[in-house]
């Protein structure tokens, strides 16, 4: 039998593992009689310890030959985290918690990207990454109903048991990968018997690593804070909608987008190359942002949130892809995904604070467009860049 199953059980389970307890930490803690504050500064941290650990991170998987172990511990350090916020909410005890949780998550990407280049090598990757995304995002609307259902029946202990559940299901299906279906030479991009090269000079003298990594930092920096925002504008607006409800049906129409856009991205690939999937996502961020700002209706929901799942969807495919493929033969395939990932974590950090600040000055239709405009921005250097991404991401990937 395949390890291929078992990979695409793996990231159905992690989907829910990989962001704790996500939002449901912010309302504990909220009942706990944490200021928003002091939540908002526990996150940050702990997302900033995410992002400081992504590249060294990546550098591990790619040296190490014990990637299943290194995903299992991650998954172990995430529960034991959440567990310790539930049981002991103290300011520093949960600022430490929370910045474990950031460091491990950070290790769930760059290991499943190296396993399953390990497993189904360059030929077969963008086939994968695009069954990887659509099982991850069914994995996400799953848990999400499902903790929202056991939320509201038996309150947040419900959800960490949810959580700790399918932590436990991930870890089997790591289990069941089985070592010797890995080539780990494949698995950093590198080619059997050869010493990998350089990393500093690789990942920082490659301009289409650079140009892929400014695209996607300036696509994150424009995209996050799109959705907390609308959440707000129609609550701003008074529609008489149950914020609740309005929040779970953003996410659920997002994720069910995603699905069918990964399982695209990857069909667009293999026969036309990143390159058209990249101006597609590309596309429908700034049309998104601009029907968020000039509609106020609450049915403006469907539009926006399916152009969420389209850009995101197109772009979890199409990232790891096109890094694969750029740094190919290098063996640091693993730890230049966990570069590219950091920039976006820092696009996506910036992103709600432009977003907030506009909305103060001017209102949230102003917000919605100077976001709109970063992520044309973010077109415009991925167009201007075409000479020198046509190689890496013009070209048809190795059916």
């Amino acid at each position: 039998m395949s390890s291929l199953p078992a990979l695409n059980a793996l990231n159905f389970f992690i989907a829910d593992v990989r962001d704790g307890l996500g939002p449901f930490l912010g309302v504990f803690l909220q009942q706990q009689g944490w200021s928003p504050a002091s939540i908002g500064i526990a996150m940050s941290l702990g997302g900033a310890a995410g992002m400081a650990a992504a590249t060294p991170i990546g550098l591990l998987v790619d040296s190490t030959r014990h990637k299943r172990a290194l995903l299992a511990i991650a998954c172990v350090l995430i529960v034991l985290a959440c567990a310790v916020n539930y049981l002991a909410p103290v300011f520093a005890i949960t600022v430490a918690a929370q910045m474990i949780a950031g460091v491990a998550a950070a290790a769930v990407a760059p290991c499943i990207a190296a396993l399953t280049l390990g497993l189904v090598r360059q030929q077969g990757y963008a086939r994968q990454l695009g069954r990887n995304e659509a099982f991850n995002h069914a994995g996400n609307a799953t848990a999400a109903a499902l903790a929202g259902l056991l939320g509201w029946q038996f309150g947040l202990v419900a959800v960490f048991v949810l959580m700790a559940g399918m932590a436990i299901a991930a870890v089997i299906a790591v289990a069941l990968i089985r070592p010797r279906d890995i080539d780990h030479a494949a698995a950093r991009g590198a080619t059997a018997g050869a010493q990998a090269e350089p990393i500093l000079p690789t990942l920082l003298g490659s301009r289409p690593l650079l140009l892929v990594a400014g695209t996607v930092a300036l696509f994150h920096m424009a995209n996050a804070a799109m959705l907390p925002l609308l959440g707000q504008a129609m609550v701003a607006r008074g529609t008489g909608m149950d914020p609740a409800a309005y929040t779970a049906a953003t996410v659920i129409l997002a994720q069910a987008t995603m699905i069918p856009m990964a399982l695209l991205a990857a069909w667009l690939a293999v026969r036309r190359g990143y390159g058209l999937v990249f101006i597609l996502a590309l596309v429908a961020l700034p049309i998104r942002g601009l029907i968020a700002g000039s509609v106020d209706h609450p049915l403006a929901l469907i539009p926006v949130q399916v152009l969420d799942g389209v850009g995101a969807g197109l772009l979890g495919v199409a990232v790891p892809g096109i890094v694969a493929r750029i740094l190919d033969g290098s063996g640091h395939a693993t730890a230049g995904l966990a570069a590219v990932m950091t920039l976006q974590g820092i696009g996506a950090s910036l992103s709600s604070t432009i977003g907030g600040v506009v909305a103060q000055q001017a209102g949230y239709g102003a917000a919605f467009l100077v976001l709109a405009g970063i992520a044309l921005a973010a077109l415009a250097l991925w167009l201007a860049g075409g000479t020198v991404l046509r190689s890496a991401a013009g070209q048809p990937a190795t059916p």
